[in-house]
């Protein structure tokens, strides 16, 4: 036990691990008499140069509330997040068992059965935060975990997505945000991001399960990712012809250079393994940490734990109360107390609960309900649930004519939701469509706005896996960046570095 505390109330206890971004204590729960798993994070070890570290803080503190909401049992249990000094902490559930890169290295390569029962799990986790939309970004035997049961856990959701506070950003040791060995092409060229990213990382951790090793390797990061981008994984039948070839199948889908030819969705690729699965009872585990053990004995208890929980007392339902008429002043109010508190989620809450009031007493299109329809948006925006604020900035979005700023505005604010759905063509049209309005003067008075949609647009060519049209579009915006902001301003100069990363990979 150390004397450190964090937080006012976790003191560490003994180091469990370390990475590149940062260390995962052992602590003791002073307020709540229990045990957890801290992760300290120092942004100025990961971060990009110009990272402003206080909205590195709001980013983190709102990823990990987000992440927070995923209600899985193959995520680990998110207690608290915040800073302390100059490091980044948070504070999730202490989990037995032992990481999938140590079982794998004590067992690899896996049997066949195994590695499904794994992906297989792993899959339920990802549909479950991709439907958020949450992107893992970083994927790897390292941040699974296997408890003594079979069963799975996800580690680190949400961790990367707050590093890569910039999509081409490295990181100060220049490599990029994410492990090489598990990063998608796409993802790898212009840091475009979203759950087929995921799919790809998960197709990596599977080779390596059934393999004993990553698909590609080599000396340098860059030379990793350059084999990523054109050469082909060595098929894993000829040394383990045992593999069924519907799983070597499925693992080729999933390593797809273009995101396009990989699985649909995270249930898809849960849907092919199915039939590989073992059925319930079809044999007895093989012992503690068996990852078929949840298939073959779905719900039992762990080894040599089990216990009895006694029956609980009842109580007569409590009568629910008549609800009293919408307060709505008190409730913007409160919404208000919440928002300065940083509470974004109750705030959102309680704006989406009184608008159907404020609209059923003021009007749908009145100047109250535009105005309380504009804070839940930006408030639902804020809190990273995009798909809730998505609506809400169409329906704004269509009060006002299509050269008006504020049209404008709401307009790309929902592209940007689209963009963070993991809908890229979508967000593509929505940013095409936006461009010549934003181009217009008078329309727009800000002449750098249309500058970050041309960048947002060559992103998503991208990550659509159109290079030629990307890198045409940066070129483009890079001559037009340099002749606005001059070539030592941060814009032209992350656009430049885009370029020269593309460059490397062509």
């Amino acid at each position: 036990m150390t004397d450190r505390l964090i937080g006012d109330r976790y003191q560490l206890a003994s180091i469990l691990g370390q990475g590149g971004m940062g260390q995962v204590w052992t602590a003791y729960d002073k307020r709540l008499d229990r045990r957890v798993a801290v992760k300290l994070l120092r942004p100025d070890k990961v971060a990009g140069p110009g990272t402003v570290a206080e909205e590195l803080r709001r980013r983190f503190v709102r990823e990990c509330r987000v992440t927070a909401q995923v209600d899985h049992p193959g995520l680990v249990t998110v207690h608290d997040a915040g800073s302390d000094g100059d490091e980044l902490f948070l504070v999730m559930g202490y989990v037995e068992g032992t990481d999938l890169a140590d079982h794998l290295a004590e067992h690899g390569p896996y049997p066949w059965q195994w590695a499904v029962a794994v992906v297989a799990q792993l899959c339920s986790v990802l549909s479950a935060v991709h439907a958020v939309p949450i992107v893992h970004r970083d994927l790897k035997p390292r941040n699974v975990m296997v408890r003594p049961d079979g069963t799975v856990l996800v580690l680190d959701l949400g961790v990367a997505s707050v590093m890569d506070t910039d999509t081409t950003r490295l990181t100060s040791t220049g490599t990029p945000i994410g492990s090489p060995a598990y990063m998608a092409p796409e993802q790898a060229m212009s840091g475009a991001v979203g759950p087929y990213t995921d799919l790809y990382a998960l197709g990596v951790l599977l080779y390596e399960l059934l393999s004993g090793n990553v698909p590609f390797a080599g000396s340098t990061a860059l030379g990793v990712l350059h084999r990523h981008l054109y050469e082909p994984p060595a098929l894993v039948r000829p040394k383990r012809p045992e593999i069924p070839q519907g799983l070597e199948t499925l693992l080729m889908r999933l390593l797809a250079k273009d995101p396009q030819d990989r699985p649909a969705s995270a249930q898809a690729v849960y849907e092919a393994l199915a039939p590989l699965l073992p059925a319930s009872g079809s044999r007895a585990p093989t012992g503690p940490l068996d990852p078929t053990r949840p298939f073959l004995r779905p719900h039992a208890p762990w080894p040599d734990r089990a216990t009895v929980i006694p029956p609980q007392p009842t109580s007569p339902p409590t009568p629910v109360p008549t609800p009293a008429r919408p307060d709505i002043p008190g409730a913007v109010d409160e919404a208000r107390k919440l928002l300065d508190q940083g509470r974004l989620t109750q705030a959102g809450d309680i704006l989406g609960g009184i608008l159907p009031a404020a609209a059923a007493e003021h009007g749908e299109h009145s100047p109250v309900v535009r105005s309380l329809r504009k804070q839940y948006a930006a408030t639902l925006m804020d809190d990273g649930q995009y798909r809730r604020a998505l609506p809400e900035l169409r329906r704004l979005a269509d009060e006002f004519q299509a050269g008006d700023p504020q049209f404008l505005r709401f307009r790309y604010d929902a592209a940007q939701c689209l963009e963070q759905l993991g809908e890229p063509a979508a967000a593509l049209a929505e940013y095409r469509s936006l461009l010549p309005l934003f181009e217009n003067h008078y329309a727009n008075p800000d002449p750098g706005l249309p500058l970050e949609v041309r960048r947002r647009i060559a992103h998503l060519l991208l990550s659509l896996g159109d290079r030629q049209a990307a890198h045409e579009t940066l070129a483009r915006l890079l001559f037009d960046a340099e002749r606005l902001h001059g070539p030592a301003h941060p814009f032209p100069s992350e656009v430049r570095r885009t370029l020269q990363w593309l460059g490397q990979m062509r």
